[in-house]
């Protein structure tokens, strides 16, 4: 139905002729656009009702108590239903040492909240469907946890600057219940501004996109990052680290280079790769911790996101 719509927009409103390189990229483009952002309201504001029954100072009251590993999948969890862009890195991170969260299980849910949050799992299942939303949840998890479970093993907490260890106690569950009414205006005002942070990032993500499928020769990419090339994985970790966007501004092009023949696991993994270890929240970190505990930090994660690169290429050819 929404295909049909697109094409009737492009080719009658619009006048562009049918088959044209320029009529594909347009269709494509009111396709895209319709579809993310229908998604977008709707389960954000399902989402957003869950969110409102877990505010930061209850998170750290649960993850503070929890055992060794349970706490890391816990954190994890809560990560994907709790989603905080890296600019809310180092208030997180801070709140959660001196909560007494270990430094592995507050690693977990920082690595997973940017990495799988709403926006992201409504445009993988929009654009790629259940079967690649659920496998990039499920490996991003998978990473969250281990990675978490990796540092703390390592006892690394003498990287902290000295002021995140100051002044370390346990802080206390949220104790305000907000009602029903309070929190379907929390959902809808948190939909608003979720819409208001990201319709510029998917206009523009989609219309790259729609440039790359209406113009792009669909062997070009292929030829340069296709599953059977050994360095397109790592390659594609490489670029995305200095690259600072989101999953509304960067799942539009994952889509469209995947449909021009890059392996998904390389787009998949450029994507993580952009989410996760993104310079600009590598800065904002070093507010907090040593450059050493960074780069392990990025290279334990890094790791994890190229195996899984590999892991995808070679199940799903």
């Amino acid at each position: 139905m929404l295909k049909i719509f697109a094409g009737w927009i492009t080719y009658s409103v619009l006048s562009i002729a049918p088959g044209s390189l320029s009529g594909k990229a347009v269709s494509f483009f009111i396709y895209d656009i319709i579809k993310i952002f229908s998604l977008l309201i709707v389960i954000i504001f399902v989402i957003s009702v869950i969110r409102s029954f877990l505010p930061p100072e209850r998170i750290r009251g649960i993850l503070a108590r929890k055992n060794k590993y349970f706490g890391n999948l816990l954190a994890s969890l809560l990560g994907v239903i709790t989603p905080f862009c890296s600019c809310s890195a180092v208030p997180l991170f801070l709140g959660f040492v001196r909560a007494g969260v270990p430094l592995g299980v507050t690693f977990s849910f920082l690595i997973a909240s940017p990495m799988i949050n709403e926006v992201a799992l409504i445009m993988l299942l929009g654009m790629f469907g259940w079967k690649i939303a659920l496998i990039y949840t499920g490996s991003g998890l998978i990473i969250a946890i281990f990675s978490g479970i990796v540092i703390g093993t390592l006892k690394i907490e003498n990287l902290l600057m000295e002021f995140v260890l100051a002044n370390k106690a346990s802080e206390g569950q949220f104790s305000y219940e907000m009602k029903w009414k309070e929190r379907l205006a929390y959902a809808k005002s948190y939909t608003l501004q979720i819409l208001q942070k990201v319709w510029l990032y998917v206009i523009i993500g989609i219309g790259i996109g729609a440039w790359i499928h209406g113009y792009v020769p669909a062997d070009l990419m292929a030829r340069y990052a296709g599953a059977d090339k050994w360095y397109a994985v790592p390659l594609a970790v490489l670029i995305g680290i200095p690259l600072y966007s989101n999953a509304a501004g960067v799942i539009p092009l994952v889509s469209a280079l995947t449909e021009k023949g890059v392996a998904l696991g390389t787009t998949l993994a450029f994507m993580m790769a952009v989410t996760a270890l993104s310079l600009p929240e590598f800065m904002i970190l070093k507010t907090v911790m040593k450059t050493r505990l960074i780069v392990i930090f990025a290279c334990i994660v890094g790791l994890g996101i190229i195996f899984t690169g590999y892991l995808f290429n070679l199940i799903l050819k």
